[in-house]
């Protein structure tokens, strides 16, 4: 019998016409980014017999399927085929769809499954299954059938659910790539891939459009706000034709409204966002339905355990992992591992679909007073381990957690009656904000509850009122520092509870320390600390023992400075805590340093920063880098010290000086800057400051530590890469000369003077013309100018 022939009694049924070998379509438009989905994919393909492309509708799946598809087709000598199977009515006309997709005649006799599977028995072929979401388990049984009787036979398939069964590998398509909110600049836009789509679509809609200084913050934040779905950004596009980049971005709060006008000979539930949405739902159980709109209340990323804790509903706890499964599966929750943990995030426009749904239930507002106590509950708690082991992985869930706790505050403003949880949470959130250098944030949430608490002399507003003093007075707000303890002290007496009056007393001593009187600062922090030492929690009695041991050593009094470091160590060391054991050891060594004691003192700070890196303290680390220069130059390291300056002047800007805490340091700062200024002179000194304040965080640390980077070491000894004219044009950038006067010294043009400097640049692994003069400096023969 001839290849390709099935005879039968009652007829004979044709193989497919081979012409073309397949069907794929030609795209019509520009197939944009995905690189490293098409590589994967391709990959896979020729490891595995059934390849998967997951996600959530509108993310790019076809497309992608197609990429793929005709980059292999030339792996297939009996072609590519693609199988449309989105407008199947049910199960039953699949295998229909499959023969006609193959151009195979009906037979009118026969089983029809076995019929497909007699014909593709023999070929070396890839069929292409393109949103089998709503036929799954029979797209699953029919791909398992095939593959097993068909050897030469590869099936890729796109769903928003995996087949799920032996030998599928999936690949998950995540969105498009969408710039940071913080860079979006002209000429960074291009490299992400939704911003990419949106000029090619939007040139399509409106010939004349390009992406420029005026337009591109709103394209930046539509392709963020659209979470970089490619339907979405295609839909959004088309609107250019009636509206102005910006009143798009303006409209996108009610998204599905607005992009409601798509291709015509785009799928009827790919036409709009919403009927795309839609789609999804219907495939889901109605458990699925209903937790997918409770967790529509997250902001951000969350885990299981707040999952179980807010949104099981009457849904047994134990059965909600298998749903949260069932939804990752169909691609409305998005799996991410984020260090040890795993957490879930919905895409903002499957969000707002959620959100939709929960407000039709009524749930809303009950489900967001469950999801603030359950995050008041967690920061609570956090604060209450903060002296313990555990410290590290409570600051890193804070900080992952850190928009779904603004949520539970913002609850607390916006709801009646609700103000006293969120001045418990802004309190216990204090031991965190200081850490991560919040001082802004904490008192903006604080002074806003504070407002609508209706007052009293409860343990709440008192801790609170504790609280934005010390913030107030750490930012260098002393008129309302002093107010709000006032404020505490009055209502403290009222209550009659002496830990509330230690509370209080203490926040009067650190408002006078950041004053500069440490009598009276001492007093009250001595008053204070047997009773937090009687009554009070480890953190608190830590507080009491780094007060006195500041201001003790700002006084020269270094046995009591001494003393309380100790015993702060001691108490830390013991529960495995890291940021005040930092926050003692920095004290410790400015005590050193004040006694002459070099050595001891940057021991100690040294200690003290590897535990604020460890935990990204950068207010007690930017204390650090100050003390170490100040080290740097008592031991003849001036150029050293310069730059250990200008990296705490960088981490002072964005943080918060320590100066607000330690007051003298600004008179040891500047004695400082004058003797290494006297050591290296004003140029070496101002470049290598410079070059400290261009530095990263890490490697500012670093440096002080004396670890540098094995990839800032080799910029720092790439002087053998430079070409002489290189060198030249170095030393000439360092001298202060442009472009344009580097030209005419070296009788250049100024396009080649350009390209050196940008040549120079590269090399370095620098981003300005300041670092190169500082580079030129610290690897110059002479150190004096």
């Amino acid at each position: 019998m001839r290849r390709g022939l099935r005879v039968e009694s009652d007829g004979v049924m044709p193989a497919a016409v081979k012409g073309t070998v397949g069907n794929l379509p030609h795209e019509l438009t520009s197939f944009v980014g995905r690189r490293r989905e098409v590589t994967e994919a391709r990959r896979l393909l020729s490891v595995s017999r059934l390849v998967t492309l997951a996600g959530i509708g509108g993310v790019g799946k076809t497309r992608l399927a197609l990429r793929v598809a005709a980059d292999a087709s030339r792996a297939f000598e009996d072609g590519v085929w693609l199988v449309e199977l989105g407008e199947l009515d049910d199960d039953t006309t699949l295998v229909d769809a499959v023969s006609s997709a193959l151009r195979l005649r009906e037979q009118r006799t026969g089983n029809p499954e076995l019929l497909l599977t007699e014909y593709l028995a023999d070929r070396q072929l890839l069929l292409v299954l393109d949103n089998c979401e709503h036929v799954v388990a029979a797209a699953a049984a029919l791909s398992e059938t095939l593959l097993r009787s068909c050897p030469e036979l590869r099936i890729l398939a796109t769903t928003r659910e995996p087949l799920a069964i032996g030998g599928e590998a999936v690949l998950r398509v995540p969105p498009l790539t969408v710039p940071e909110p913080e860079r979006t600049s002209l000429q960074a836009l291009p490299q992400y891939e939704a911003v990419t789509l949106f000029v090619e679509r939007a040139a399509t809609a409106v010939p004349e459009f390009e992406l420029t200084e005026e337009n591109h913050v709103a394209v930046a934040r539509i392709c963020r706000q659209l979470d970089g779905l490619p339907l979405a950004i295609e839909l959004a596009a088309v609107r250019l034709r009636v509206m102005s980049a910006e009143q798009i971005l303006q409209r996108l709060t009610d998204r599905y409204r607005l992009l409601t006008v798509g291709s015509r000979g785009a799928p009827s539930r790919q036409q709009t966002l919403r009927l795309c949405v839609d789609w999804s739902h219907e495939l889901c159980t109605e458990e699925e339905r209903e937790l997918w709109a409770r967790l529509s209340v997250f902001a951000g990323g969350f885990e299981l355990d707040a999952v179980e804790g807010i949104c099981a509903g009457d849904l047994p706890v134990e059965n909600v992992l298998d749903v949260v499964a069932s939804l990752i599966d169909k691609s409305i929750l998005i799996r991410e591992e984020v260090g040890q943990a795993v957490r879930y995030h919905l895409l903002e426009t499957v969000r707002d679909y959620g959100r939709e749904k929960l407000q039709e239930t009524g749930e809303l507002v009950s489900l967001r007073r469950r999801h603030r106590d359950w995050y008041e509950q967690l920061v609570v708690r956090c604060e209450a381990e903060w002296i313990g082991p555990r410290q590290v992985m409570w600051i890193g869930r804070l900080d992952a957690e850190k928009l779904n706790v603004r949520a539970a505050l913002h609850f607390c403003l916006t709801e009646p009656g609700e103000s006293e949880p969120g001045l418990r949470t802004a309190a216990a959130l204090y031991p965190y904000w200081r850490a991560r250098g919040q001082l802004r944030e904490g008192r903006r949430w604080l002074g806003q509850l504070l407002g609508r608490h209706p007052g009293g002399a409860s343990r709440e507003r008192i801790e609170a009122l504790y609280v934005d003093s010390v913030l107030a007075g750490m930012h260098g707000d002393r008129e309302a520092a002093k107010a709000l303890i006032d404020e505490g002290a009055v209502l403290a007496e009222r209550n009659g509870d002496t830990l509330l009056g230690a509370l209080v007393m203490h926040a009067a001593g650190c408002c006078a320390m950041f004053a500069g009187d440490l009598p009276r600062a001492r007093a009250c922090f001595e008053e204070a600390l047997p009773v937090f030492r009687d009554r009070g929690s480890l953190l608190q009695l830590t507080w009491g023992l780094l007060g006195v041991a500041l201001v003790s050593g700002m006084q020269g009094d270094g046995a009591v400075a001494k003393m309380c470091g100790s015993e702060i160590f001691a108490l830390t060391e013991a529960h495995g805590e890291s940021v005040y054991r930092g926050w003692s050891l920095w004290a410790a060594g400015m005590a050193a340093w004040q006694r002459g004691h070099l050595a001891l003192a940057d021991d100690y700070v040294k200690q003290g920063l590897r535990l604020s890196h460890l935990v990204d303290d950068r207010i007690s680390a930017c204390g650090a880098l100050e003390v170490l220069a100040w080290v740097a130059v008592g031991s003849g390291r001036a150029r050293n010290a310069a730059e250990l300056m200008g990296a705490a002047e960088a981490v002072a800007r964005a943080v918060g000086n320590p100066s607000t805490v330690y007051p003298n340091l600004l008179v040891h700062h500047a004695e400082c800057e004058q003797q290494a200024r006297a050591l290296i002179g004003d140029r070496v000194f101002d470049a290598a400051f410079d070059h400290g304040m261009h530095t990263s965080f890490d490697d500012a640390v670093a440096l002080a530590l004396d670890e540098r980077r094995p990839d800032a070491a080799a910029s720092s000894n790439a002087t053998t890469h430079l070409t002489r004219r290189e060198s030249q044009v170095a030393e000439l950038v360092a001298d202060g000369l442009t472009n344009k006067a580097i030209a005419a010294r070296l009788v250049i043009s100024q396009r080649t003077a350009q390209g050196h400097v940008e040549h120079i640049l590269a090399k370095l692994g620098f981003t300005s013309r300041t670092q190169i003069a500082a580079w030129i400096v610290e690897n110059a023969q002479d150190p004096h100018p």
